[in-house]
């Protein structure tokens, strides 16, 4: 079969086939009595090889040493192939993510896209104090800041980052609300971290619905903020910290908080009364949790906590009472 019609019938172009015969890839067997190229059914064959290896990726250098060598094993070249498809993925989805942010900052000419190219920049540093840099500089675009704040891990550079998405107000809820239903808990706890320095009712009916959040870390932090803005149904978890030991004294100011209200005062109290069957150091977190409540139940408790059998328990519990009934 001579080339052209080699060319139309495998879809590879002359120009190609000349180049893997120069190459030694694809040389043909024969050749007609006019001198030109005649390939055989192997020739056919070895071509739809080489083109089948080339749509993995492979260069013709790889592919020539592949078809070479019978013993060749292809699971370090597939491997190596994996790796070098999933870095350029990788780039091409950090390009698609910088592309829909200008085009979300809606830009009225070249300047303003320079202008989010910068900010992008100095968001996406590796340098952590170029990033908070950054996100110190006056940024309007509420996007902009929402992603970087969804995907910043430095603590430093992220509590700026929450700062100036504070100033959107509640522009900036939907932007990092988007980051509540992530997969990554590491998003959601940055998202609900965000949130809780937003206002307005769309960001507590937000931290309320963290509560319920698979993470534990990710339900502390919703419900330090959902309590701190009232919201009730934070209590179980506020109980649970202070059982564990999980930033306790300030789940048991917040408690405190709630407690203002007499109904769910008496909950809370109930809550709390039922950790005491635990260990002593459970028992000793609770007293100072309920040194925290409002009125005469939680210091009537306490007295009954005096008598522990743990001494410890036992001595705090009293000096917390008093402390309640000099406050009284």
């Amino acid at each position: 079969m001579l080339i052209g019609e080699v060319a139309r019938r495998s879809g590879v172009s002359t120009r190609m086939l000349r180049h893997y015969d120069s190459l030694g890839l694809v040389r043909p067997t024969g050749r007609t009595v006019g001198g030109y190229r005649e390939y055989s059914e192997a020739d056919i064959r070895r071509i739809f090889h080489v083109e089948g290896l080339r749509s993995l990726g492979m260069s013709l250098r790889q592919v020539a040493r592949a078809l070479a060598d019978p013993a060749f094993t292809p699971s370090a070249l597939v491997g190596d192939l994996i790796r070098r498809t999933e870095d350029r993925l990788r780039r091409e989805q950090e390009l698609l993510q910088r592309l829909r942010a200008i085009d979300a900052s809606e830009p009225s000419g070249w300047d303003g896209v320079l202008h989010v190219v910068e900010l992008l920049h100095g968001l996406d540093s590796p340098s952590p104090s170029r990033r908070q840099q950054a996100a110190l500089t006056p940024i309007e675009d509420v996007p902009l800041l929402a992603r970087a704040v969804l995907s910043e891990a430095h603590p430093n550079v992220a509590g700026a980052l929450r700062w100036a998405l504070a100033r959107a107000g509640a522009d900036g809820v939907a932007g990092v609300a988007e980051g509540m239903r992530s997969a990554d808990p590491a998003i959601r706890r940055r998202a609900v971290l965000a949130i809780a320095e937003l206002p307005g009712d769309e960001a507590t009916a937000l931290l309320a619905g963290a509560l319920d959040d698979p993470d534990p870390d990710v339900r502390r932090h919703a419900a330090l903020a959902a309590g701190r803005r009232g919201t009730t149904a934070a209590v179980p978890v506020l109980v649970a910290m202070v059982a564990e030991g999980t930033n306790d004294v300030e789940a048991a100011e917040v408690l405190g908080t709630l407690a203002v209200d007499p109904g769910q005062g008496e909950r809370i109290l109930d809550a709390l009364a039922g950790e005491l069957t635990a260990g002593p150091a459970v028992r000793i977190r609770v007293a100072q949790a309920l040194a925290e409540l409002p009125g005469p139940l939680p210091q009537a408790l306490l007295r009954q906590l005096g008598d522990d059998e743990d001494r410890a328990v036992a001595l705090i519990a009293s000096a917390l009472a008093d402390a309640l009934g000099e406050r009284t």
